[in-house]
């Protein structure tokens, strides 16, 4: 754990050193999702109807934006190599380098995502829906992402194979968070949604920590 916590400042302190980079995320995630009104037109009922979905697919691709140089740098200065022929194990770095990823990629779309909400006009209640699909389904996206950026590391496009291998495991992800909000509009329970964002959060903590590691160790 105290290893974990010291690759988790790192990660904090570097990004902290080249905010352009940091905030990339954030601001195509507010960006892209601004644009769509103006194509679509300023009828309300339109927007608060495609709202959650493009708030969701807005936030699938800027999550996918740095996840190329989630392990390219400390594979290129030799940082990865030492991580793991240390005494941590690979496991605990890759799951550090996961919640590091939704530290500074996820969390601030979440955070911004209230704003989008008011500009597709959505009523509270959606809002906060959207909030909670949102902070349970972006840990999991930053778990696949890190699965992808293992597999790809150290070969030529990397960006695009990650996405060709981590968005096709990123589609129910992005299909339940969506209809979490579009069946609550309608009148539905969106319960099971969210049992389901829950169950795949934990499929994933389970599981991609111990397959990114093992391709970590196959990429070094």
């Amino acid at each position: 754990m105290n290893a974990c916590w010291i690759i988790l400042q790192r990660d904090v302190r570097l990004a902290s050193r080249r905010p352009s980079d940091a905030l990339m995320p954030v601001v195509f995630f507010v960006v892209t999702a601004s644009l769509f009104p103006l194509g679509v037109g300023p009828e309300p009922a339109t927007l608060r109807q495609i709202a959650p979905g493009i708030v969701w697919v807005c936030a699938l691709l800027s999550s996918m934006l740095s996840l190329n140089t989630l392990y390219a740098g400390d594979y290129s200065d030799g940082s990865l190599e030492q991580m793991l022929t240390s005494n941590t194990h690979p496991v605990a770095v890759a799951g550090a380098k996961a919640v590091s990823h939704w530290l500074l990629s996820g969390l601030p779309l979440i955070l911004a995502s209230p704003v989008l909400g008011l500009l597709f006009d959505l009523p509270p209640s959606q809002i906060a829906l959207l909030v909670a699909s949102l902070a349970l389904g972006t840990p999991t996206l930053s778990l696949l992402g890190s699965l992808g950026a293992a597999l790809t590391l150290g070969l030529r496009n990397a960006a695009l194979l990650i996405l060709l291998i981590v968005l096709p495991l990123s589609i129910p992800v992005l299909i339940f968070g969506a209809g979490a909000v579009a069946s609550y509009a309608v009148g539905l329970p969106s319960d099971g949604h969210f049992y389901l964002l829950g169950a795949l959060l934990l499929l994933s903590a389970l599981g991609a920590p111990v397959a990114t590691a093992a391709a970590l160790r196959i990429s070094v």
